[in-house]
């Protein structure tokens, strides 16, 4: 009986792991088609790859989305960690659960809702001010550190939860300021959660199209954005190769991260034992 149970649990995940990765597999493969056909694989080849090198609106488009990305997730790490570390010296329960719910209402929204209310935002507040565009790399900017946010908060809560709240007392009582506490203390206890929120909200912001789409200006354009305005006639296989790096790169990413958090679990188990 627990011999079926187990094959029917490693079908499953296989089955789970294949639905999940096989629009990736398929994407990897034609990347590397000698042709530009989706329905027949004609031979090995690295043209796509070499096509990206003699494509500067897709390098262009790469270099904005990765800046934004890179500005983005830097920017809401370190407000998320600040609001986290707030949040969990709260004394009030009820303000506590509060703002927890405040937090969790920007995930739960749908995303066409944030991008078109940001949008108005953005107008409304450049017809007050006066200004000439107002949308651009500012609003966009904006706008993706609003929708990572929440992300890096549900982040980095649960590592300070995890954290002795009298490690930076035991600090401040040795002599350290709380400022030199947070950094010599707590920062490096929840450093974990915090590269993990980083990389949770640069992979956010790297995708995302829908925000941006409603908050972006003329002169500045994403990746997405760009691949979607080839959609209207035909997306190229460069797309293809351009689109398996980046995958490579977030799974390399997440590797590294999930190595790290191990070998920091390993650490802290061994100075308990």
């Amino acid at each position: 009986m627990k011999k079926q149970k187990g094959a029917f649990s490693a079908i499953y995940s296989a089955l789970i792991l294949l639905f999940l990765y096989a629009p990736m597999g398929v994407m990897v493969w034609f990347s590397f088609n000698a042709s530009n056909s989706t329905a027949t694989f004609a031979g090995f080849s690295l043209r796509w790859y070499g096509a990206l090198l003699e494509n500067p609106d897709a390098q262009n488009a790469l270099r904005n989305t990765l800046v934004l990305a890179l500005l983005a997730a830097s920017v809401s790490v370190a407000l998320g960690t600040a609001a986290a570390l707030g949040i969990d010296r709260l004394r009030k329960h009820w303000v506590r659960a509060l703002l927890l719910h405040i937090t969790n209402l920007p995930l739960m929204n749908p995303e066409i809702v944030t991008g078109i209310s940001m949008m108005l935002l953005f107008v409304f507040g450049a017809k007050l001010l006066h200004l000439d565009s107002p949308l651009g790399f500012g609003s966009l900017l904006i706008a993706h550190i609003t929708f990572c946010l929440p992300y890096v908060i549900l982040s980095v809560l649960p590592k300070l939860r995890q954290t002795d709240p009298h490690l930076a007392e035991a600090a401040q009582d040795l002599g350290c300021s709380r400022m030199q506490a947070f950094f010599k203390v707590v920062l490096p206890a929840i450093s974990t959660g915090v590269v993990s929120a980083f990389l949770m909200a640069f992979t956010i912001s790297l995708d995302d199209f829908v925000i941006s789409n409603f908050t972006n200006g003329p002169s500045f354009q994403t990746l997405p954005l760009y691949i979607y305005s080839m959609t209207k006639k035909r997306v190229k296989p460069d797309m293809y190769a351009l689109s398996s790096l980046i995958f490579v790169a977030i799974f390399v990413l997440l590797l590294l991260s999930n190595w790290a958090q191990a070998r920091a679990e390993k650490r802290a188990t061994k100075k308990e034992g």
